[in-house]
């Protein structure tokens, strides 16, 4: 009897280790709020994670009604990964909503904003000197600030969401992607420590590249016409300049005033700019119109708040990149 019940003991410590050991294995819960944010955080989070995208690709942030499978996602997640800066302004009532304990980091902490364009069809010319490459630089090292503080300073609409089109800005983005994963999960911390350091050296290659492609480009053909004010930060960046838009920054406040594309029509023929750009989450039909009035052409799609679907030319942050650049090249090149 006394050897059976050392056997049951035995047993028993053996199954109520394995369930600790599977409770223990189970993966951090993120969410992330878009597209090009799940993508950075996919990189970096790997297998350790199990990760839900709230707007998926192709999809346009701006004007999206949540679902009930985002307030579930939310409940239930451990850390959520946001742009901030406006961009999802519908996650602050759902997450109130979802009664989520998850973390909230904003992956636009430490970025330098560019100030909000307030109409659409505008001269938005930008001071490049602190930022002309090459040897144009970012300050990495930036201090973590609670959600709060971040929401008080940023979530006014006073900034240029779209950070993402310098990839300098997707390295601080990462940096602190890796930080957070850590700090929620430390057992796994060099795993998302090796991830991300990576991660990291495509993106410094591809920031690299993007520089000297778009420096090939004569100085006067870097000349911008889209959708919406989305590539503020690209042009920034990279040598660009935004000669006007049919929208301000968000693609959710309807058309541009009859006066408005009188005047970027004007504007693109001053500017000599040979096409002007659609994007994967907008209505191309009125571009084209300016176009058409304009006498130039529309350049294949962009991918500008969200990446491709799977399979595409845009279906990661690093294509979307690419194929960016090679459409605006290829297209002001003419």
């Amino acid at each position: 009897m006394r050897n059976i019940m050392k056997s049951l003991f035995a047993l028993s410590f053996i199954l109520l280790a394995g369930a600790l050991s599977s409770v223990q294995a189970q993966p951090l819960k993120a969410v992330a709020t878009f597209s090009i944010v799940g993508d950075w955080v996919a990189n970096v989070g790997g297998d350790k994670i199990e990760l839900v995208v709230l707007v998926g690709p192709d999809a346009d942030s701006h004007g999206y009604e949540p679902t009930p499978r985002d307030m579930l996602a939310l409940a239930g997640a451990d850390i959520v990964f946001e742009n901030g800066l406006g961009f999802e302004a519908w996650l602050g009532a759902l997450y109130d909503a979802s009664a989520s304990r998850a973390r909230r980091v904003v992956v636009t902490e430490g970025v330098d904003p560019i100030a909000a364009v307030e109409s659409g069809a505008q001269n938005t010319e930008h001071d490049h000197e602190e930022h002309d490459r090459p040897g144009h630089d970012h300050d990495h090292n930036h201090e973590h600030h609670s959600h709060e503080q971040h929401a008080h300073e940023h979530d006014h609409g006073e900034f240029d969401p779209h950070t993402w089109h310098d990839v300098r800005n997707a390295v601080i983005a990462v940096e602190l992607i890796r930080d957070a994963l850590a700090e929620a999960d430390p057992a796994n911390a060099a795993s998302y420590s090796a991830n991300a350091a990576s991660y990291l050296e495509e993106l410094e290659a591809l920031d690299a590249f993007v520089s000297l492609e778009a420096s090939r480009l004569p100085e006067q053909r870097r000349k911008l016409v889209t959708n919406h004010h989305s590539l503020g930060y690209f042009a920034r960046a990279y040598g660009f300049e935004v000669i006007g838009t049919l929208l301000p920054l968000s693609t959710d406040v309807g058309e541009a005033a009859a006066g408005d594309m009188s005047a970027l029509i004007d504007a693109i023929r001053a500017a000599g700019i040979p096409a002007l750009f659609v994007e994967n989450v907008a209505n191309s039909s009125l571009i084209e119109r300016i176009a058409a009035e304009a006498g130039v052409t529309v350049a294949p799609s962009l991918y500008t708040d969200a990446l491709g679907a799977p399979g595409s030319a845009g279906d990661t942050y690093l294509n979307m990149f690419r194929h960016n650049l090679a459409v605006i090249t290829a297209a002001l090149s003419r």
